[in-house]
């Protein structure tokens, strides 16, 4: 199978099908990547049998997804306030679960770790009614806007109070960092639900504050796809402010408002994912977030148009 190089690719594709962590790796490894990211799921189970193949250097570790490995706890999972908690010690441990999640990644080589910060909280899940409003009536509909127009009131009045409880946090962890003498990414993530945080210049306001710290911004493609389709920031304009401050991609794209699907090839678009060619090509660590209906022809066929279209690209800049 052709060897994906550089390339890695994301546990969360097959982890629903296996209990043994190796053969979940093997599969990975038959599409012809010789890296991966271990998702939030991966268990100290999994793991069992993960590791030993890390030692014997079958499997390079790209990442690891904080809450890292995984715990069943809803307070420190990834849709939670986690890094910008107000309660004192709910976000002590939460800068203590990432601490946790770095020394996994130094322990396995990973150059990054990725992190969902936190979110402006809300009472319920607005974005999944806004969603639902989205696809029922569309995003111009009165009904959209309305819910719309209270959920960005809220989380305008909110939101620079929790960014500098979640800076505040990641300042705390890049001290830990630096004191252990670890060289680890810490990737802030752009986020799916439109009351998470960061937006990209939410983020590029993070890294600039924490600047000389191992914070940067880890660029999920799809997420940024489907908060400029509800109308939280507008992406392709926004990215050219930060496309400096990303260290690394999660490549997928996303049909309306749902994501990881493989670019240009579910989308039937040939064209506007071209878009991020730049930002992956530039990226660190460049990893395949997919989603378990991706096919392996699939998952090829979108690899080969993207590493065709930016080898293109180089050619024509050079």
């Amino acid at each position: 199978m052709l060897n994906k190089g550089e390339y890695s690719f994301s546990t969360c594709w097959n982890i629903k099908r296996h209990t043994v962590g190796r053969e979940m790796i093997e599969e990975i490894k038959e599409l012809g990547f010789q890296n991966v990211e271990l998702n939030y799921n991966v268990t100290e189970e999994l793991l069992a049998t993960i590791e030993p193949m890390i030692e014997r250097a079958e499997i390079g570790i790209s990442s690891v997804h904080n809450v890292f490995p995984f715990i069943n706890d809803k307070d420190y999972d990834t849709d939670s306030v986690l890094l910008g908690y107000d309660d004192e010690v709910k976000r002590k441990r939460s800068v203590e679960l990432l601490i946790r999640s770095m020394e996994y990644a130094v322990r396995y080589g990973a150059k990054a770790v990725v992190v969902h910060p936190g979110e402006v909280p809300f009472a319920y899940n607005i974005d999944s009614e806004l969603k639902k409003l989205y696809r029922d009536y569309g995003k111009d509909s009165p009904e959209y806007q309305k819910l719309w127009n209270e959920m960005l009131d809220q989380r305008e009045r909110m939101s620079a109070h929790y960014s500098r409880r979640i800076q505040d946090s990641l300042e705390e962890v890049s001290n830990h960092a630096a004191m252990r003498g670890w060289n680890v990414a810490i990737g802030i993530e752009t986020r799916a639900r439109c009351y998470q945080m960061p937006t990209l210049l939410e983020a590029k306001t993070i890294c600039d504050n924490l600047k000389g710290s191992p914070v940067s911004l880890w660029y999920d493609i799809g997420h940024a796809m489907m908060m400029d389709r509800m109308g939280l920031y507008d992406n392709l304009q926004d990215l050219q402010e930060v496309k400096r401050y990303i260290y690394g991609v999660h490549i997928h794209e996303t049909l309306e408002l749902s994501d990881h699907y493989c670019p240009y090839v579910h989308s039937k678009d040939l064209h506007f994912f071209d878009h991020f060619l730049e930002v992956i090509n530039l990226a660190q660590v460049k990893v395949y977030e997919l989603k378990a209906v991706c096919q392996p022809d699939e998952i090829h066929e979108s690899h080969n148009l993207i590493t065709h279209k930016i080898a293109a690209l180089t050619q024509r800049v050079n």
